[in-house]
This record gives C-alpha cells, structure tokens and sequence, in this order.
C-alpha cells in the first residue's frame, strides 16, 4: 500500500470497531434531527456509503452489505457523518427517501415509548404507519 492510500484509509482506523468489526450507525434527519433509525456498519459498509452519498449498512442477520432502500426504494441521501467522542458510535444526517425509515413502514424505528404514567410501565405506540409494509415490499 502506498502512502497515498494509507493516507487515504487512515480516517477509518480513528474508529473504534467492536469485536465483530462493527460500529453502531444512527441515522439522523438532517432537517429535523428526528432520530430515523440504528443499523451497524462494517469499514466496506462505511467506505461505500462516503463514495456513494446514500447510506450501506451490514446486516446481521443476512451477513451481507444491505444498501438501505434497495427492496423498499427508501434510500437515504448522506449529507454528514459524526463520530462521536469516543470513537465508537456514528451519526449519518440525512434525507430519507419516501419518508419511511423503518420496515414497519414508518417515518422512524422509535414509534414505541414507554409510559410509565400506569402502575406497570407499558409501551405505549406513539407514531402512525404512513404505509402498509406489505405494500412497500411485495413491488419488488
């Protein structure tokens, strides 16, 4: 490897991979800062994510690169990504496509919050579905 490209990767190694060679991914709104939805990234995840400006998650569950809104046509536009104090946990700000985040078929993956107004806190669903999951991935 070059200095040129030793240079070039030396971004990635200020992250702090955990033992899977993961890091924990919040998507963000980069107009509202609503927190969208948190996915992990591997190095190829992140660097195809910089190269090609819409956000590249690992799935572990199908142990394979998962470009978000491939089946579902949600993808997200990257306009900024942060890493956080101590190296371990990224935000990407950005546009998301069709207003979807989540396969539930809502704007964000956080749709439940606890209420703990109740003698036994309950998790209490707070967000609409915008549009029928079944819908979204039976196009494809």
């Amino acid at each position: 490897m070059t200095n040129a490209n030793r240079d070039h990767d030396d971004w990635l190694s200020t992250i702090k991979w955990d033992a899977n060679g993961l890091i924990p991914a919040i998507a963000q709104d980069a107009s509202t800062d609503q927190i969208l939805m948190m996915a992990w990234m591997n190095k190829t995840a992140l660097q195809q994510t910089v190269e090609v400006g819409e956000a590249v998650y690992w799935s572990r569950s199908r142990q394979k690169l998962w470009h978000k809104g491939e089946q579902s046509g949600h993808t997200q536009q990257v306009h900024s990504i942060f890493l956080d104090c101590d190296s371990d946990v990224i935000i990407l700000k950005v546009t998301q496509q069709g207003g979807i985040a989540c396969h539930t078929g809502r704007l964000s993956c956080f749709y439940r919050q606890l209420d703990t107004s109740q003698k036994a806190p309950q998790w209490q669903t707070v967000a609409p579905v915008i549009q029928d999951p079944e819908v979204i991935y039976s196009k494809k």
